[in-house]
């Protein structure tokens, strides 16, 4: 084999060697996350230096159970809030309501966009003090997130990478801990459509108003000199 196809080759082992140490380093130094409570890092059988523990990430819960403020008060003055079954377990559910112009008795001013789904696609018929699973098995309300995986398949998958939805806490687990949003913090379960982002007012600091300026002028004059020449 000629001598430069030996050099070629070999090369090419060690770039893929190298690019392989990398990732392996990055992987460390770098850890995910994960929508699933705590992670731990270990090091590979044998190695004395095994990778520290890492600090848990939690997921914020949805919403508690709803609840509605009845019409009377309590003795006292104390408002009475009842839950969802209080009304619906009397009521025969109807499975056509799609549309904000359907509740014309109840739950008027509730404002309902949400594709082609009825009320009864999410809340259990059976008990309206949980939600409903596409399966027909019940969930309970703070673990929406598993509700909205069903149809939002690439933003759950996003948001277990930790690349859709906010945090607070630490992006480097071995520092700290971090606490990850639900759905319902950042999206109207009856209308999730996120609203269009206007752009804020200009800054009114003046230090940032001074590099907004230098930044315009420095840009004018690099336009200018471009057009002379």
């Amino acid at each position: 084999m000629p001598r430069k196809h030996v050099v070629l080759r070999s090369s090419f082992a060690a770039l893929a060697l190298v690019a392989l140490l990398g990732a392996s380093w990055l992987l460390r130094a770098a850890p995910g996350d994960g929508a699933s409570g705590g992670q731990t890092a270990t090091g590979a059988p044998g190695v004395a230096d095994a990778s520290p523990t890492l600090h848990p990430v939690h997921v914020r819960p949805g919403p508690a159970t709803p609840k509605v403020m009845a019409t009377l008060p309590q003795t006292g003055g104390v408002p009475a809030m009842v839950s969802c079954s209080t009304c619906h377990a009397t009521r025969r559910p109807d499975v056509t309501n799609a549309s904000a112009e359907a509740l014309n008795e109840f739950h008027q001013g509730l404002q309902y966009r949400h594709g082609g789904l009825s009320c009864l696609s999410c809340h259990n018929a059976a008990n309206y003090d949980t939600l409903r699973r596409a399966d027909g098995t019940a969930l309970e309300y703070p673990n929406t997130v598993q509700l909205c995986a069903q149809c939002h398949g690439p933003q759950y998958r996003d948001y277990l990478n930790g690349s859709h939805g906010g945090m607070t806490g630490h992006w480097d687990l071995r520092v700290g801990g971090r606490v990850r949003n639900t759905c319902t913090d950042c999206h109207d379960v009856h209308a999730p459509a996120y609203p269009q982002v206007r752009p804020v007012f200009p800054p009114r600091d003046r230090g940032a108003r001074q590099q907004l300026e230098r930044s315009a002028a420095e840009t004018h004059e690099t336009s200018s000199h471009a057009a002379q020449h």
